[in-house]
């Protein structure tokens, strides 16, 4: 037997055990886009060509459990996002609905496929070959800057919230848009803690460096990064920097790596800094990303590409940098107009694996990053939700705590 069939059959007994679980899925927006969220028109059941996600490909790529975004663009704000987050909340329930027999709604740790801690009296969760969908919202814009929104999300089943997109939240800076705060203001400290209260996971991917430790300084819980790579191997905003990667330590948080080419290839980065610069100076707005796509299109050079290898950097780099514990994957799949060569959709989270096996990652290690780290991180979220249930709900407003 070949050393390429031996990781194979490696990875396959592997995932066989430990299913990945993803951190980020963009379909229910593309989903928007191209289907008015009519999941007939876009119809997963069988193998598509104008998506990166369907339920065959996800089963090939050993997918037991996925975090569906249900983000909304940033230049919604106040009530339009809000009602755009509701829509896109409904699409995803709407999507878990139209399959029964694949997907099935996850809102508690407890409920995840199986794996290293898996709690040995949930046997009928642990032995349920469906894909646990977990909801994610995307943006600080998508509570319309209220606690009472907040909470009704986490009622309507989303499990974490990023905190700003692109723009900046009215409350938190974000990593692609002009720094107004420094970081969280008073309020933003607030929507943090009353997240810690509820179990919902505190998501700093697209927030900038400054909100990254303003966070991590005032969460009780552990954070995550959904959808992010090391910045000491790509220097884009959108990556986290070191300092604040061995804080997670402390924390106990995860960053989950992702394959967007733009954060995964140094090349590809300084392609989107030009790019947006070009169409900021063309009167575009650059944190747009359709807006950006339509104006790099005709006006932008070709994006440099990226590899399976690019990624593997960023693994490996975050695993040296922090430790096995706090690594997992985000793929961003529909989420990006480019993924790296060899990561094209969502069936090729075996071959990523198969390349760690022949450089040496040991199975432990392989599970950890797999799905063994991002249950652990939400078990110890909802441990500490379930330490405060004693306190009340924050009745904060905006308007009192910032002015």
């Amino acid at each position: 037997m070949d050393t390429d069939q031996r990781a194979r059959e490696r990875v396959a007994q592997l995932l066989a055990r430990r299913p990945v679980i993803d951190g980020h899925n963009d379909l229910a927006w593309h989903a928007r886009l191209e289907a008015g969220d009519d999941w007939d028109r876009l119809d997963v059941s069988t193998r598509r060509s104008d998506t990166h996600t369907d339920l065959p490909r996800l089963r090939e790529g050993g997918v037991g459990g996925q975090f569906w975004s249900v983000y909304v663009p940033g230049t919604l704000t106040d009530e339009a996002a809000v009602i755009a987050t509701l829509e896109q909340i409904d699409a995803v329930h709407r999507l878990i609905a139209a399959h029964p027999q694949d997907l099935r709604l996850v809102t508690h740790p407890a409920q995840l496929p199986a794996g290293r801690g898996q709690r040995p009296d949930d046997r009928e969760s642990a032995h349920d070959a469906r894909i646990a969908s977990m909801l994610g919202a995307e943006g600080g814009h998508s509570i319309g800057s209220s606690l009472g929104a907040l909470r009704m999300l986490h009622r309507l089943g989303v499990r974490y919230l990023t905190l700003t997109h692109n723009h900046n939240a009215a409350w938190a800076d974000a990593a692609t848009d002009v720094p107004r705060l420094g970081g969280l203001s008073r309020f933003g400290e607030e929507v943090v803690a009353e997240m810690n209260r509820l179990g919902m996971l505190v998501d700093l991917s697209h927030v900038s460096a400054d909100t990254m430790r303003h966070a991590l300084d005032v969460s009780s819980a552990p954070v995550i990064f959904s959808h992010s790579s090391a910045r000491a191997v790509c220097d884009s905003p959108r990556n986290v920097p070191d300092d604040v990667l061995r804080r997670l330590r402390d924390n106990g948080g995860i960053c989950m790596v992702t394959f967007v080419t733009e954060f995964v290839s140094p090349a590809a980065a300084r392609w989107r800094s030009d790019a947006m610069a070009g169409a900021l100076a063309a009167g575009v707005d650059p944190l747009d990303l359709q807006a950006l796509k339509t104006w790099a299109k005709d006006n932008a050079p070709t994006k440099p590409a990226a590899t399976l290898d690019d990624v593997v950097q960023h693994l490996e780099h975050v695993r040296e940098v922090v430790g096995i514990d706090h690594i997992g994957l985000g793929g961003d799949y529909d989420g990006t107009d480019s993924l790296p060569r060899g990561l094209e959709d969502v069936s090729c989270y075996p071959r990523l694996l198969q390349v760690l096996v022949q450089r040496g990652w040991p199975e432990e290690d392989l599970a950890k990053l797999a799905g063994d780290n991002i249950e652990r991180v939400w078990t110890a979220a909802q441990d500490q939700a379930d330490r405060m249930s004693d306190r009340s709900p924050s009745l904060a407003r905006i308007q009192e705590l910032d002015g």
